[in-house]
Formats: structure tokens, sequence, C-alpha cells
């Protein structure tokens, strides 16, 4: 099973799109196994942001990010990473389709909604970086059977 990291981002959750936003993720059949309301402490923002450093947009992404709770959420399932980007769409809303979360819901670039993991090596990286261990729980719905085939 594969893990990736979303965040509903400070005008996600000023918007009151949170429940829509994770109710999407689980209707695609992904399952929580992390989530907590925070406040994004400066250094963690700049941990996660860390490849984009040398940008221009740098600062004001880290002040974003920060300016706001937030949601944070850790799922797993088949294809994470992958379902979880196409359930989001494109990083552009203007050229997401609609169906998806930005498609449907933004329309900038610096207010897009949501962060998912671009990988499946980074979902589990920022998994760790949000998450300690002991606040994942890794469980079995009684539906999984029907959202997950036997392997």
């Amino acid at each position: 099973m594969e893990r990736t990291l979303i965040i509903v981002k400070p005008d996600g959750v000023q918007r009151g799109l949170t429940g829509e936003i994770i109710r999407r993720f689980e209707a695609r059949g992904l399952r929580i196994i992390g989530m907590k309301f925070m406040q994004v402490p400066e250094a963690l923002a700049k941990k996660h942001y860390a490849i984009h450093k040398d940008k221009p947009f740098f600062d004001g992404l880290v002040k974003y990010i920060t300016s706001s709770p937030v949601v944070v959420i850790a799922f797993e399932g088949t294809n994470a990473v992958q379902a979880a980007r196409n359930t989001i769409g494109s990083t552009k809303p203007h050229e997401s389709p609609a169906g998806t979360i930005r498609g449907d819901f933004a329309l900038e670039i610096g207010r897009n909604l949501v962060h998912g993991s671009d990988g499946v090596e980074n979902g589990e990286n920022e998994v760790a970086l949000w998450f300690d261990a002991a606040e994942l729980v890794s469980w079995p719905r009684n539906t999984d059977p029907w959202i997950f085939e036997e392997r």
C-alpha cells in the first residue's frame, strides 16, 4: 500500500471546503491513516518546501501556508499517490478538468486548495515529516475487499 500526504491549504480551510475535499479522497477509496488540524510552524513550512528554497516564490509559499490553519491527512491505498493527484487536478486550476478538486473549486495557482505528494518516495517522506509514527494508524476497513483486489 502506498502512502500520500494531502494538505488542505489555508484557502480550502477558510472557504469551508475541508469536508468536501476529504470526502473526495475517501470516495475514491483511499483510507485515512492520520489527520490533524494545525497551524503550520515556519520551520516545518520551510522544510516542506525546501526544494523551492532558491526560487523567487519560496517566501510567498512559506508565508501563505503559515497564514491560517490547515488540515494535514495521510492516506493509504493502492496507487495512492497517482489516485490522489488525479483527484486533485493540475497545479494550474484553469488546466484542471471538471470533477477534480481544483477544476471544481479553484481559479488561481496560488490558491489551489490542496497539496498532494508528487511521487511514491516523496509521499513516504512527507508523511514522515508531518506525522510521528505513533500518529499513524493503518487499519482494515470492512469495505476494503470491495475497493482493493487481493494480492
